[in-house]
């Protein structure tokens, strides 16, 4: 019903993005792109503003990007975000990934700059969104201590910590890769439904039809995990698809009815 995670900025949609989000209203209630650089910040809004009350936005810089943002360019980033607080659902995606940086000093530079954010996101209340890649264990670490209530966790892998997201009343959300995947299964299947969502991190991952044929990476694309979910929980499809998308309204504070 609603992609949580999806990145609608991306060249790989320059050709027909429009074309690509008329589909989509079509199918599903609403998306949530995800903004994950500056240079994208002014595309995102653009598209907020085109269509208004079908695609929603979180802003932030993802931690793989974090060499390559001075300072100077991070602290004017979050004063541009401050004047748009109300044009964004979210501040995300941000967080950690030490798949992309093996370096002590560049882990320590995403840290400094996840727990920045994380009181920035409170500064402006925002819920946040988290990317976390090999970096399970300290990424729960610094949420915790910096007290984060509000946090959605993007295609979480790790479900050997679900107890801690549970307690906590953290969201994870699951994306296609579920359908060929043990350990993000297996993540869904001790989530509750009450705190899991439905994402596609289009248009990367697009997965397989029903008719076994490759999908291009499309917000569409979120029918895979709520297939899987259902299969997993034995529930009915239609319950797991209206229950994520209520669960991805009541975390946003989005001005939608299922």
């Amino acid at each position: 019903m609603i992609d949580v995670h999806c990145h609608l900025e991306q060249p790989d949609y320059d050709k027909d993005r429009g074309e690509v989000i008329e589909k989509c209203r079509k199918e599903l209630k609403a998306v949530i792109t995800s903004c994950a650089h500056p240079k994208d910040f002014d595309l995102t809004m653009q598209l907020v503003e085109k269509y208004k009350g079908f695609v929603f936005a979180t802003v932030g810089i993802h931690p793989e990007y974090v060499k390559e943002i001075s300072e100077k360019e991070i602290d004017a980033y979050m004063e541009t975000i401050k004047k748009n607080k109300d044009k964004i659902v979210g501040l995300g995606e941000i967080g950690l990934d030490f798949w992309h940086e093996r370096e002590s000093v560049g882990q320590e530079k995403q840290k400094k700059l996840f727990i920045r954010l994380i009181s920035f996101a409170k500064e402006i209340h925002k819920p946040l969104t988290v990317h976390c890649r090999d970096a399970y264990l300290d990424c729960i670490k610094i949420l915790e201590q910096e007290d984060a209530k509000n946090v959605h966790l993007h295609m979480w892998g790790e479900y050997k910590l679900f107890n801690q997201i549970v307690d906590n009343g953290w969201y994870v959300s699951a994306g296609p890769i579920i359908a060929y995947s043990k350990k993000y299964k297996k993540v869904a299947r001790k989530m509750p439904i009450g705190q899991l969502m439905l994402e596609t991190d289009s248009p990367w991952f697009g997965g397989k039809g029903l008719d076994g044929k490759l999908l291009r990476g499309e917000p569409t694309n979120i029918k895979i995990p709520a297939i899987e979910i259902a299969k997993i929980k034995k529930m009915e499809f239609k319950d797991v698809w209206e229950i994520c998308g209520r669960n991805t309204i009541r975390l946003f504070s989005l001005p939608l009815r299922v």
